[in-house]
């Protein structure tokens, strides 16, 4: 097996299935920063409330930002910090330790399959060109 990518471009599948399961880890995290928030307010934490919603609320949009910037060679390596900040937040609310893992199973899986199916549509994208006639950049003869 290929080493998992932290830091290039992918293909546009792989693209698109890294933003997909940012934009929904992004929904995920910002309700366990209003479940942290909320355990805070009503424990003896009452002051750290809302520290744990904003900084809940604040990897909520970095997801969102690293889903945009899935375009970008440091696009993936932010979305690796979020897997990681989104294990670490495990420390303030445990259930986000199985959140964390779930989404980072997630992430590894669209890395893996993405790779491969970005490599199959080249593959078929290359003949298919050369079946149908398309120029592939050699000359050809006509009679």
């Amino acid at each position: 097996m290929r080493a998992l990518m932290v830091y290039g471009t992918t293909g546009k599948f792989t693209r698109r299935m890294l933003a997909t399961v940012l934009g929904g880890q992004s929904i995920i995290v910002f309700f366990g920063a209003l479940v942290a928030r909320a355990l805070a307010a009503s424990g003896p934490d009452h002051d750290r409330s809302a520290i744990y919603l904003a900084v809940g609320t604040g990897l909520a949009v970095v997801c969102i930002v690293a889903a945009g910037l899935m375009r970008r060679p440091w696009g993936v390596t932010i979305g690796w910090g979020v897997q990681l900040l989104t294990l670490a937040s495990a420390a303030v609310l445990p259930m986000m330790l199985a959140v964390g893992l779930i989404f980072l199973g997630l992430w590894v899986a669209c890395l893996v399959l993405g790779a491969r199916i970005d490599t199959e549509q080249a593959a078929r994208a290359s003949t298919g060109a050369a079946e149908t006639g398309e120029d592939t950049g050699t000359d050809r003869v006509t009679e």
